[in-house]
C-alpha cells in the first residue's frame, strides 16, 4: 500500500455474502436495494492482521456500488486503498470507465470521490425515498438525502 494507507490485505471475497450484512449497511439505508444488488459483481474485502473482515468494495462491471469501512478503521486511508483495488480489479476485466453514485447531500463523500479522481456526470431526482425503501427522515448533516449523484473515472 501506498504510505498514506493502511496495512492490510485486500481480497476477491468467495464467500456466503450474508456474512457481509453489515458492511452493506453501512453503505445503503435500504433493505430491498441492498438485496437487489448484494449477489451481483465482484466483491473484494480487506482483513485486519488478525483475518477479520473490516471493510469491503463491490464491483458490479463498470460500478463502485458499494463501498464501507467498519468504524475503528475510518479516517486512515482503507476506504481509499479498497476504491483503488476495487477501480483496478475492474480495469483488469477491462472497464474503460467506471462510475459510482452517491447522495447528492453526503458533501463528505463527494470530495471523497473527486479527490479519487471522478467527476460529476449527472443528478437523479427523488432516488432515496421511503418507497425505495428508505427512511422518510435519511439526512447527512442537516440536509435530507434525496437526490443522487453520479459521477466516472476514465480509466483507459
Amino acid at each position: 500500500m501506498a504510505g498514506d494507507e493502511p496495512s492490510c490485505r485486500i481480497e476477491l471475497y468467495t464467500g456466503d455474502r450474508a456474512e457481509l450484512a453489515a458492511l452493506f449497511r453501512l453503505a445503503d439505508d435500504s433493505e430491498p436495494a441492498i438485496a437487489a444488488y448484494r449477489e451481483r459483481g465482484d466483491v473484494l474485502v480487506a482483513h485486519d492482521d488478525a483475518g477479520a473482515i473490516i471493510g469491503h468494495v463491490q464491483m458490479i462491471g463498470p460500478e463502485l456500488k458499494s463501498l464501507a469501512v467498519l468504524e475503528p478503521w475510518r479516517g486512515v486511508g482503507l476506504g481509499r486503498a479498497l476504491a483503488r483495488v476495487g477501480i483496478a480489479h475492474a480495469r483488469g476485466r477491462g472497464e474503460p470507465r467506471i462510475v459510482v453514485s452517491t447522495a447528492a447531500a453526503d458533501t463528505r463523500l463527494l470530495r471523497f470521490y473527486q479527490q479519487l479522481g471522478f467527476r460529476l456526470t449527472h443528478i437523479e431526482r427523488d432516488v432515496f425515498t421511503p418507497s425505495a425503501g428508505y427512511p422518510a427522515d435519511l439526512h447527512v448533516d442537516g440536509i435530507r438525502i434525496l437526490d443522487r449523484v453520479w459521477a466516472a473515472l476514465e480509466v483507459a
